[in-house]
């Protein structure tokens, strides 16, 4: 893929970001990767989604994180997005916002239960929160740090990050992603309004208890993986 193209996919889905109401003023930011060329675009930092063009995105490599293209400065959670990158090969998009409903579980430092079929067919689980940062992990190479939290929840409890593509960040925000760009926006969208379906769930009915495994595994399956038959093939 050329620079140009890049930049230009780039700044679409972060523009999209705002379009599907998950962010607002220079909130969150969006990533997408060329792993043919070895480098990945993400948004500048601090600037207004309303003021981004295709040449103020940044490009840079996956390899050293070193600025390949763009005058200016690179979200400062770039690094995070690096850590991302370079630890989940399958990862093509990475976007993080701080939408709402996402955000209030993680700042109560509480993964989102999978309570019903709607989660399920997104994600193949319960939505992941991290370990709270230790201070120095916090003082020294912050956004570096957060993405090696996201990696340790994941491999600490055995969490395939193809299947559950989200983790909540705590007392932060969340951090999703997909194979490109269309399907990390979408799974945005669809943990936030997931996130506000487990919220009122509990509210409704404290006793209520996660999905069962049968029913995720199902409705997971169905839609996903090798044996899914949910929609049309993609050749006809």
């Amino acid at each position: 893929m050329k620079h140009s193209e890049l930049r230009r996919e780039v700044c679409l889905l972060n523009r999209r970001i705002v379009d599907s109401g998950l962010s607002m003023l220079t909130w969150g930011n969006a990533s997408i990767v060329d792993r043919a060329s070895g480098c990945f675009g993400i948004k500048p930092s601090g600037v207004a989604y309303d003021d981004l063009t295709e040449d103020s995105i940044v490009v840079l490599s996956i390899e050293t994180g070193d600025k390949i293209e763009g005058p200016l400065r690179p979200s400062s959670d770039t690094p995070t997005h690096l850590e991302l990158y370079r630890s989940i090969p399958g990862l093509g998009a990475i976007v993080h916002t701080h939408s709402p409903w996402a955000t209030i579980w993680a700042q109560a430092r509480m993964e989102i239960p999978c309570f019903g079929t709607t989660h399920a067919d997104h994600f193949f689980g319960p939505i992941p929160v991290t370990r709270e940062m230790h201070p120095d992990e916090i003082r020294n190479d912050y956004e570096h740090n957060t993405g090696r939290v996201i990696i340790e929840k994941f491999s600490s409890d055995g969490i395939n990050p193809l299947e559950v593509p989200a983790v909540l960040v705590a007392s932060h925000g969340p951090f999703v992603w997909g194979k490109n760009g269309n399907e990390a926006l979408d799974n945005a969208v669809v943990l936030e309004q997931v996130a506000k379906m487990a919220l009122q769930t509990g509210r409704l009915n404290p006793d209520a208890g996660p999905l069962s495994e049968a029913l995720l595994s199902k409705h997971f399956l169905r839609k996903h993986g090798k044996s899914a038959y949910y929609g049309q093939p993609d050749e006809q």
